[in-house]
């Protein structure tokens, strides 16, 4: 038997839940299909998860005990919930921030002996340390900067940009340090590092610019060999962390340089420039040993409550990345309040989940259901099978998890329903996936 999740535009209820009889001929039924070859396996994937920002921290903390346990089974519990287990937060403040912060404060103080996490002990990692306990497990932790301290930079504001000072690229390597040494004392320990978000945007907000070559350099001279003085070698180092359509070219030049490629794992995407997924193809093949992240996406613009169109737009990039090699999916803000912030320059957003904080509710997004699509069947550690549909408007993926079970997701972007047959092996399985609707199967061991 199959077990099959199914969403639907205008339904009440998401993931819902049947289950499918194999058909009783062996012969190959007409008309359309989704084809599984178990045995032809790609890339493991590393997990799913969305970013602890101080927005999100501060949201919860404001909901009542139980809405706060709701919250974080929902997205943390590996059976009643989404499962998530890779996850992301900012190192000194972003424009998901009360305000501008850092975590060296004093200008000048290259010895960094006025550095301190009592900003984030407040919010941020009572809010981590939770979820860690919902889960039953650490979390893989990806700390991104958004802005090293005023003071180290020539512009003397975290926000609108600026470059970061040469004479003080040292002692902002040794920030990296200080901030995991810092997390793990708190018992939540840092998985990897990227060099800078978004590194070309100039924002109103929490913003630095390092050109291709500043990144390699930075990495090449001074963080990763500061990891590794520290005995932080086991970190991993991610580049870019921005847009898909220059990551090519800015992950292939630091990948050019042997000295700087030697400590970068990876590269890093968001999806707010087009598509290009055929750019996330690309870097791998050019480069198969360093692997593919996607570190950040959301809904811009406002909070969008009920819209249908979010959940469809993660899926889609979703199913996209994954078939073109990423290990990893992070979604962008875990919480939000329902004006979509706060945020400290007004930057408001979506999340899968927003909080009426007034009447202490929580508003599921049809986004929270699509990304339960993939974390809560594609466990870590799965690993990407081919998977192939005759229809165009059929999208699909499929993985193996360590169990041996399969879980296969298609996704109905069009306006009609879609009748097809989903063939595994020797076995198939007639399904119909309705208009605007989204689809996991299940196949135990």
């Amino acid at each position: 038997m199959l077990q099959q999740y199914l969403t639907t535009r205008g339904a009440s209820l998401y993931l819902a839940h049947c289950t499918l009889n194999p058909l009783a001929t062996a012969d190959h039924a007409p008309g359309a299909s989704l084809y599984v070859n178990p045995s032809k396996t790609f890339q493991s994937l590393e997990g799913f998860g969305g970013a602890f920002t101080e927005a999100a921290a501060v949201t919860w903390q404001q909901l009542s005990p139980a809405r706060q346990t709701e919250l974080l089974q929902a997205y943390f519990d590996p059976h009643l919930g989404h499962g998530y287990t890779f996850c992301r937060v900012h190192m000194n403040s972003c424009d998901f921030a009360m305000g501008n912060y850092a975590h060296v404060e004093q200008a000048g103080d290259i010895d960094l002996s006025s550095f301190t996490i009592q900003r984030d002990q407040q919010a941020l990692l009572p809010m981590i340390q939770a979820a860690q306990k919902t889960a039953g497990r650490t979390l893989q932790l990806l700390v991104s900067p958004w802005s090293p301290p005023a003071w180290m930079k020539s512009n003397g504001t975290m926000n609108d940009g600026g470059h970061l000072l040469p004479q003080y690229c040292d002692a902002w390597a040794r920030c990296y340090v200080k901030f995991i040494q810092a997390y793990e004392a708190e018992g939540v320990p840092v998985w990897g590092v990227s060099v800078q978000n978004e590194p070309e945007a100039v924002q109103r907000w929490d913003s630095c610019i390092y050109t291709a070559e500043e990144e390699r350099d930075f990495v090449r001279d001074h963080l990763g060999p500061a990891l590794h003085q520290a005995g932080l070698g086991h970190i991993k180092i991610v580049v870019w962390d921005h847009n898909r359509d220059r990551l090519v070219e800015r992950a292939d030049l630091v990948y050019s340089d042997p000295q700087a490629a030697k400590y970068v794992w990876g590269a890093g995407f968001h999806w707010y420039c087009g598509d290009h997924f055929d750019h996330v193809q690309m870097l791998h093949d050019a480069w198969p040993d360093k692997q593919l992240l996607f570190t950040e996406g959301c809904q811009e613009g406002g909070p969008h409550l009920g819209e249908w169109e979010l959940g469809e737009r993660y899926a889609r990039s979703m199913l996209q990345d994954l078939n073109h090699w990423t290990v990893g999916w992070i979604d962008w803000n875990l919480l939000l309040d329902h004006t979509g912030g706060p945020n400290h320059v007004g930057n408001l957003c979506s999340a899968p989940v927003m909080a009426d904080v007034q009447h202490d509710t929580l508003l599921y997004q049809n986004s929270f259901a699509y990304l339960g699509h993939f974390s809560r069947f594609i466990r870590p550690g799965a690993r990407r099978v081919l998977c192939a549909a005759t229809l165009e408007v059929l999208e699909c993926t499929a993985f193996l998890n360590t169990d041996g079970s399969l879980a296969v997701v298609a996704l109905n972007r069009s306006e009609s329903a879609v009748d097809f047959t989903l063939r595994v092996g020797s076995l198939q399985y007639a399904s119909t996936l309705p208009a605007r609707a989204i689809a996991t199967y299940l196949k135990s061991a």
